[in-house]
């Protein structure tokens, strides 16, 4: 199960960097409370390092959400269910969502894409920052969580098969 251990290393790393981009949103907002506050000279571009890095945050962490179990379930039958059964509703649930997130995740590298070969802006400030890093960051994103619901498709095989899976993808 290496091609498991290496998406799920991918996702953690994402996850990771998710994280700690917390720290630049929260330097960002109380830098502009300050300024707003104290100095009283608002920023022009807090709002928009707001919601991009906050967006970032979100993008990144999806996919190790799904990776540690901490997506919304409905757990009423899964908790009647035994491990077999659950992976089957699992699979037959990643196979009908995989192809809606490959078909996304493509769509999402052609906005991308276009974003940075027109340099496009956000329109949304007076700072008006280019926008392909953030569609770049969706698209890394959606693309992470493609790939951890092809790890969990994978894992939830193995144990119909008969192969044990741990909580670090290793069957």
């Amino acid at each position: 199960m290496r091609v498991i251990n290496l998406i799920e290393s991918l996702t953690r790393r994402a996850g990771w960097v998710g994280a700690v981009l917390i720290f630049p949103l929260i330097g960002a907002l109380v830098y502009e409370v300050f300024s707003r506050y104290v100095l009283g000279q608002p920023t022009l571009w807090a709002f928009e390092i707001s919601y991009m890095v906050m967006g970032a945050i979100f993008m990144l962490g999806m996919a190790n959400a799904l990776r540690v179990g901490q997506h919304v379930s409905v757990d009423i039958l899964s908790l009647q269910l035994g491990q077999r059964s659950n992976a089957l509703v699992r699979l037959v649930g990643y196979v009908l969502f995989l192809p809606i997130l490959v078909w996304l995740v493509w769509e999402l590298s052609k906005y991308a894409l276009a974003a940075f070969e027109s340099n496009e802006r956000s329109g949304r400030s007076a700072w008006n920052p280019v926008i392909w890093p953030v569609f770049t960051v969706w698209f890394v994103g959606f693309l992470l969580l493609a790939l951890q619901v092809l790890a969990e498709l994978l894992k939830s095989l193995a144990i119909l098969m008969g192969r044990p899976v741990d909580g670090e993808g290793k069957a």
